[in-house]
Order: structure tokens, then sequence, then C-alpha cells
């Protein structure tokens, strides 16, 4: 089946990310999660960005998440600025980050920092050359994980300091499901290339 209806996602069991999330609010502690990363092959990609209401408004990504084989990590990137590191990560072609949509996260990143994107996946296009319809997160967690995210805490302010456990759940949970849709695409053979 390549495609699931909002009625038949919504039928489907919520889940979320369970495992070890730590919310990262200073420099320090920004370099070591890097270092961490740093190590792993494949990441959930995802940022989120304070909503807008007015015309005009805009702002820059608040939280930069990434997921790894183990542990979320979320950076407060209004609190740490976009360090170095993570640049180098982000610019890693040997490790690769997966997400829908990542093309305006990317380029809003590099607003913050300079470098030079690489290893990103963008979901949503091998999933388009696969034949399948549901191209967003939560439409493609749903038919190749069987389960459905909320997205709750979607419009909300990224940019607090204090950050809720609901909106913590919820970044972490976008990051994961990405990877995990990376791996679940990778095992059926619809990615370019075997990787972890």
């Amino acid at each position: 089946m390549l495609h699931l209806s909002k009625a038949e996602i919504n039928q489907l069991p919520v889940r979320k990310y369970e495992g070890p999330i730590h919310l990262i609010q200073t420099v320090e502690d920004a370099k070591r999660a890097a270092e961490t990363l740093s190590t792993e092959t494949l990441l959930g990609f995802d940022t989120e960005t304070r909503a807008a209401f007015r015309p005009g408004e805009s702002y820059g990504p608040s939280l930069l998440q990434l997921a790894g084989q183990k542990e979320v990590y979320l950076f407060q990137i209004n609190l740490t600025g976009l360090i170095p590191e993570l640049c180098e990560i982000l610019s890693n072609p040997n490790i690769l980050k997966a997400g829908v949509a990542i093309g305006r996260d990317v380029s809003e990143l590099r607003k913050l920092a300079p470098f030079d994107s690489a290893g990103f996946v963008e979901l949503a296009t091998w999933a388009k050359k696969a034949k399948i319809k549901n191209l967003g997160l939560r439409g493609m967690g749903a038919l190749l994980l069987g389960f459905r995210i909320t997205k709750g805490a979607q419009v909300s302010n990224w940019a607090k300091r204090e950050l809720t456990p609901a909106q913590i759940a919820y970044a972490a949970t976008d990051a994961w499901v990405g990877r995990e849709i990376y791996r679940c695409m990778n095992q059926r053979g619809l990615m370019p290339e075997s990787t972890p």
C-alpha cells in the first residue's frame, strides 16, 4: 500500500520517542554533544522555528534536533548559536542527515553560520521515486512504520528558554522518526545505497 488517507492515519496508534533526550542550552554542552554525534553515520534531522503570525514577521530556527542511534539531542541554537562543531557535522558527507522538507531548514541554518551542507537525505524525494503518496513526515511515518505522531506542539514558541515537556517530546520524536523512516526505506531497498 503506497497511500494512507487522513482517516486511516488517525486510526493508527500514537507513538513518541521514549529514549534519552538531551536538551542543550550552553556552548560547552553543545561542543560535548557534537563530539558524541560526530561518531554516528546516520542522524535524524529537523529544526523548529518560532511561529510568525503577523505579515512580514519571521524568525530564524530556535532548535536543531539530531537523533542518533541511542539518543536525541535538542540544541537550543537561539541560546548557543550554531557552533563550528555542529557545522562540521552538517557539512560531513559521511554522516547522513535524514529528514523531510529539509531544504528550507538548511538554508535557514546557513544564515546563522556558513557551512557547506553535505550528507543530507530528503526522504520525500526517495518516497516519491518509490511511488509513495504520503510525503510528509507524519504520513510517511504512518505508512512505513505503522504509527502516527502528534503535531500538537508544532505551532508554539520555540524561542522560549524553558521548553515544555510536550515541546521536548514533539521535537525529539520528529528527528527520531526521520531516522526510522530512512532505516525502513533502506531495508526495503528504496534508498540509493546501503548504510546503517
